[in-house]
């Protein structure tokens, strides 16, 4: 039997975060709860109960609301209610219009579900879209979650994005694209490689993962002829991952990596900016996306979009990816609690 979908290896429940009041988080959140079937793992959101009460009778979806005072308190109430950890906003939500003065409670929900992952009380945390600009106007020095998180965790985390039959790993992330090539380096693509490899092992039960690296230019770079970065840099680094015992191939011309024959020769791939990676991703599932922090010493995933404010409040938020989030949640923490069985064992 796969661990990851094992009745036997239970969790406490799963930790979401509010992600920006303003956006379609809170929308998705009570989807995601009606959604559920026997088989799911329970979830509580840190959030205020009393905006997702009101949030739930405005789009006529049938939720109860369960204040919380701790994560395991939801196990009992999750049945029957959704179970909220409680965090006040101190201003009034207008949806899709985020107001500065609930920065803060958002960056509290996301510190407070890592303070219940490291301590045990959460078996993983899922954090729902934040609103960057609004963020940095109050402070907020990390371009996203994922430096955020690594931050907290005091680690070096590496991003992924998943969807069924593609994993992919951009090396660099939000950049604009002609600064890309001089964030490129031998060091930073091995690295990539290395926590995909660990990751794919670990959390996804893959053994001998298989990893393909994209080139940077078209045709690979055409032997130098449309650019140097595959013969200086990326090459280099395939050849090191390489002699650290990883089945890898590339620099890949990024136009024939992605048909389906092609991602039947590999686990992951590792993208050298993130169209590139998140292009084929979701033209090939856009509503299933998941994205992954690897690196940290909890499990964290994420819906792969954004706090669409432009439809806020409308009722027509597709919770899909929130849900595939929760599942790969679960499925990767069940996967490392085997993992780490398997290793006491041995």
């Amino acid at each position: 039997m796969n661990p990851a979908n094992s009745p036997a290896i239970t969790l406490n429940p799963i930790a979401l975060t509010m992600g920006e009041p303003a956006g379609i988080g809170g929308e998705i959140a009570l989807k995601a709860w009606l959604d559920r079937k026997p088989e799911s793992d329970c979830f509580f959101t840190i959030d205020d109960p009393t905006r997702l009460e009101e949030l739930a009778g405005r789009l006529g979806l049938a939720v109860p609301i369960s204040a919380i005072e701790a994560p395991l308190d939801a196990v009992r109430a999750y049945s029957n209610a959704l179970p909220v950890l409680s965090r006040p906003l101190p201003a009034p939500i207008c949806d899709g219009v985020p107001e500065a003065r609930n920065a803060p409670a958002v960056i509290a929900a996301i510190e407070l579900a890592v303070e219940f992952c490291r301590s045990g009380d959460a078996a993983a945390m899922v954090t729902n879209p934040i609103h960057k600009a609004t963020l940095t106007e109050t402070g907020f020095p990390h371009p996203g979650h994922t430096e955020f998180l690594g931050a907290l965790a005091g680690a070096k985390p590496t991003m992924m994005l998943a969807v069924p039959g593609l994993r992919v790993v951009p090396v660099t992330v939000h950049l604009p694209l002609s600064e890309v090539s001089m964030h490129l380096s031998i060091a930073a693509i091995v690295a990539a490689g290395l926590a995909t490899a660990r990751a794919l092992e670990s959390d996804f039960a893959t053994p001998n993962p298989r990893l393909a690296v994209a080139a940077l230019n078209p045709h690979a770079g055409e032997s130098g002829t449309l650019g140097r970065e595959e013969a200086a840099i990326i090459a280099p680094a395939v050849a090191e991952l390489h002699s650290k015992g990883i089945e890898v191939f590339g620099p890949a011309p990024a136009d024939t990596l992605f048909h389906k024959a092609a991602r039947e020769r590999f686990d992951a791939a590792l993208c050298m900016y993130h169209d590139q990676a998140l292009i084929p991703l979701k033209t090939l599932d856009f509503a299933h996306g998941v994205n992954i922090t690897l690196g940290l010493p909890f499990v964290r995933t994420s819906p792969d979009h954004g706090t669409a404010l432009n439809i806020a409040g409308t009722g027509k938020a597709d919770p899909s990816s929130l849900i595939a989030a929760m599942q790969m949640a679960g499925e990767m923490v069940r996967n490392r609690q085997h993992a780490g069985a398997a290793t006491r064992v041995a």
